[in-house]
């Protein structure tokens, strides 16, 4: 583990920004200086193109990002999830081939998990992959596919063995997304946005050499995107920077960085952190509701839940860096914890958003009061409970594998 401290990697992102940022630079020269001098996926291996820092290590930058008001890394699943998945079941060469490009934001993920009929009860999936020769041909259905229509690539689980049980016989792919045979289509929320989508796939081909994991291990290297995607939730809380949709799909590559600056996605109100944080309380002051017990209390149950989130985050990936267990708990809930944290606090910006705005928090659009995006929040709130496994399921996975109680009882016979 780098043992640089928080002020050592401080002056190292502040000495990288002074050499580098121009805001005459586009998207795609931005994101290359920052994946060559490795700030853009920090908590990677050295070999995958990290630095090997824990969590509290990478903040450190990523705070410095925004204070210097720069672009930040590329966003979305890509970053999130397959790099870190490839890092740690991909071969060296699929780590060669994949993950530089994911950094540097010239190709863009999916992840291609749910079904119509497999959501929560995941290892129900019924997309098989039939081999042919060096090939396997694809065939099924894929829902709630958050930014697939932007993504050329996606992480794929198909059933490879029918005859095996359920949770065997998986296996992930990383599967081309531009090619005859599949089909996506948007899905809009409420919000107006289309952040999710749905995924037609009709014998559609990915070769043998883009299987992740091991033929047959694709339950073992879900559960570990999984887990990635609960910290990710859960622990994230924006960076507060700009940020662009990556891939060439998105056509963001060659724009200027300052098309981005303070633009943000739509999964950043999945989320609280100190963008939301900060918006709130100028709000309750600005309003004059900073004054009211009941809305100064909230807020300092908010900031003190963002806060012991955060912590608990970096002690844990530090843990994990250092090779030490959890203490608390049966291993691998770390995750399914923070997705619940993220969950309360988003369910308390929300109610605290209309105490704040009152009429104005039915008010929405980027005309609105606070840019709209309080007001976004709380229709995208209902979401973030059940993308990721519903609050349910964590509960039963934290019971089960964290506490070692018995499993949910069965409907079936």
């Amino acid at each position: 583990m780098s043992n640089e401290s928080v002020e050592e990697i401080a002056a190292l992102a502040n000495a990288f920004i002074d050499e580098y940022w121009e805001t005459s630079l586009t998207v795609g020269q931005w994101w290359a200086h920052l994946t060559r001098e490795r700030f853009v996926n920090m908590t990677l291996p050295v070999e995958a193109g990290g630095r090997g820092w824990n969590g509290a290590q990478a903040a450190a930058a990523n705070r410095v990002m925004t204070e210097r008001r720069v672009l930040g890394p590329p966003s979305g699943l890509g970053m999130l999830l397959a790099a870190p998945t490839i890092a740690t079941h991909g071969t060296p060469e699929q780590i060669e081939r994949w993950v530089p490009r994911i950094l540097d934001g010239t190709e863009s993920w999916c992840q291609l998990f749910s079904e119509p009929g497999a959501g929560s009860d995941l290892a129900g999936l019924q997309t098989k992959a039939v081999q042919d020769g060096d090939e396997w041909i694809i065939t099924g259905q894929k829902v709630w596919t958050s930014n697939g229509h932007h993504s050329n690539w996606g992480m794929l689980i198909a059933r490879t063995d029918p005859e095996l049980p359920k949770h065997q016989g998986i296996t992930y792919f990383g599967f081309p997304m531009n090619q005859p045979g599949v089909e996506v289509r948007p899905l809009t929320e409420m919000t107006g946005r289309a952040l999710f989508n749905e995924v037609f796939i009709e014998e559609a081909r990915v070769s043998a050499a883009n299987i992740i994991g091991g033929r047959g291990n694709g339950w073992k290297v879900a559960n570990t995107t999984l887990a990635f995607e609960r910290s990710g939730i859960g622990g994230g809380h924006g960076g507060g920077f700009g940020t662009a949709t990556p891939g060439p799909i998105a056509g963001n590559l060659d724009r200027p960085v300052t098309d981005f600056l303070g633009k943000r996605e739509a999964m950043s109100v999945g989320a609280v952190g100190r963008r939301i944080l900060g918006l709130l309380s100028e709000e309750a002051e600005a309003r004059g509701k900073d004054t009211d017990p009941v809305v100064r209390q909230q807020l300092a149950q908010l900031h003190s839940l963002h806060r012991i989130s955060s912590m608990t985050m970096q002690r844990q990936s530090a843990e994990r860096k250092i090779g030490r267990k959890n203490t608390g708990l049966g291993a691998g809930v770390e995750g399914n914890l923070a997705k619940l944290m993220n969950t309360r606090m988003l369910m308390i910006a929300r109610d605290l958003t209309g105490q704040i705005l009152g009429p104005d928090a039915v008010i929405t659009g980027r005309a609105a009061a606070t840019d709209g995006l309080l007001q976004e929040l709380i229709l995208f709130s209902p979401a973030p409970p059940i993308y990721g496994g519903t609050d349910e399921i964590q509960r039963n996975v934290i019971g089960e594998r964290g506490l070692g109680l018995p499993k949910e009882p069965s409907s079936k016979a």
